[in-house]
């Protein structure tokens, strides 16, 4: 693995425990590239594909270029994250529900301190809801979770803000209350992007459990079941997460390929 880059991502997070990696890119007798790189993380130890991830990613930088001071705190978080018996979301997708997460907080719309991202550019038949504790650093929950029946089979790809379009929509909402309806308890979600979610009320957009949510059937199948629009959840995990993240908690939904979305929503900018 080349660590070439991780001296300049890493710069500027001096109050985190160091630790020393060697660069095998030349030989340990001063000569070439081979050299010790300090990298500074709340952690003491790195995992291989935290590392690799941000390798991969780069966070869109070059060698020769230095990160922003949020890049900075994006990465230490990323690194920080206690993913646990599960797996962290893709570091682009981190990056943007954390820009609007603390944008959030700011003006005060956030206050149960739970961030959830749904990463609609994975199958369907991956886990690829993530419920992530931001005080603890703890991922919480990964677990697969469905889209509209009109957005696509196995991929998401067409989303809508319209009534009756039976598609998902992007952006970031809020949990608001819960409810007792014909999936149980189920919860609303306010969306907070005009134009792009915000008819998520109006459409009954919720979180609920469904049978048709099965990752096994996913898998069998090749698609996990749909809904009309809502991010339905596996019955045995639905009813825990939604009393965890319920009461005004960030939610977001992101796709990688929809730059339309990612550089007009006024929560990334």
């Amino acid at each position: 693995m080349n660590f070439k880059l991780l001296p300049i991502m890493m710069v500027g997070l001096l109050s985190f425990k160091p630790m020393i990696i060697n660069d095998h890119n030349g030989d340990n007798n001063g000569n070439g590239n081979g050299k010790k790189v300090t990298v500074v993380t709340k952690s003491s130890t790195l995992k291989s594909k935290d590392l690799a991830a941000v390798t991969k990613t780069n966070l869109k930088s070059n060698a020769n270029s230095n990160l922003s001071t949020f890049d900075k705190m994006v990465l230490s978080e990323y690194l920080d994250l206690d993913e646990k018996n599960f797996a962290k979301p893709e570091l682009e997708s981190f990056k943007a529900a954390f820009k609007g997460y603390n944008k959030l907080k700011e003006e005060g719309k956030i206050k149960n301190e739970i961030l959830t991202i749904i990463d609609f550019t994975k199958s369907s038949t991956e886990r690829r809801m993530w419920v992530i504790d931001m005080k603890s650093h703890n991922v919480l929950y990964q677990t697969v979770v469905s889209h509209g029946r009109n957005s696509g089979k196995e991929y998401a790809n067409d989303f809508s803000n319209k009534i009756e379009s039976y598609k998902s929509s992007l952006g970031f909402y809020t949990t608001a209350e819960t409810y007792m309806g014909k999936h149980g308890l189920s919860l609303r979600l306010d969306g907070l992007e005009p134009g792009i979610n915000d008819n998520a009320r109006n459409r009954d957009i919720v979180i609920h459990a469904a049978d048709y949510a099965n990752e096994n059937l996913g898998k069998s199948q090749g698609y996990l079941g749909r809904s009309l629009g809502c991010p339905a959840l596996p019955n045995e995990v639905a009813h825990k997460i939604i009393q965890l993240i319920k009461d005004e908690s960030c939610l977001f939904i992101y796709h990688a390929d929809k730059k339309d979305y990612l550089t007009k929503s006024e929560l990334l900018k």
